[in-house]
């Protein structure tokens, strides 16, 4: 059964750091797409981050600078560092993996698996 597990999100105040993590199971993630996506209470689902299969990434304006995604393909775990959180990154933070791994995407359609979702509030 192919699984996505996001872990790492949490409480914390504005301008500190968290990073997630996504892990893979029942496949192997170094053959996928893979894509950071946020959805925040009465908004539509937003793509934040992405990195294909090789190693290409791109972020949203709004984390850029910010926000850090990579990939260990040994550990078969995606991570998204998150640093100088605003509270306006507050959200459900989901992974999601591609079949299509050459993909630099952001586009939720483009994602055949999705995890359940980490919680982040950042307040103080």
């Amino acid at each position: 059964q192919l699984q996505l597990v996001e872990s790492g999100g949490g409480l914390v105040q504005p301008g500190g750091s968290l990073r997630l993590s996504c892990v893979a199971s029942g496949f192997t993630l170094d053959y996928y797409a893979i894509g950071w996506f946020r959805q925040a209470p009465g908004k539509e689902r937003e793509g934040i981050s992405c990195i294909s299969n090789s190693d290409h990434t791109h972020y949203a304006d709004s984390v850029k600078g910010r926000f850090t995604i990579s990939r260990d393909n040994a550990k078969n775990t995606v991570y998204l560092q998150m640093n100088s959180l605003k509270p306006e990154d507050t959200a459900v933070y989901y992974c999601a993996a591609s079949d299509e791994g050459f993909l630099v995407t952001m586009r939720p359609y483009d994602y055949h698996y999705w995890g359940q979702g980490t919680q982040v509030t950042v307040s103080s």
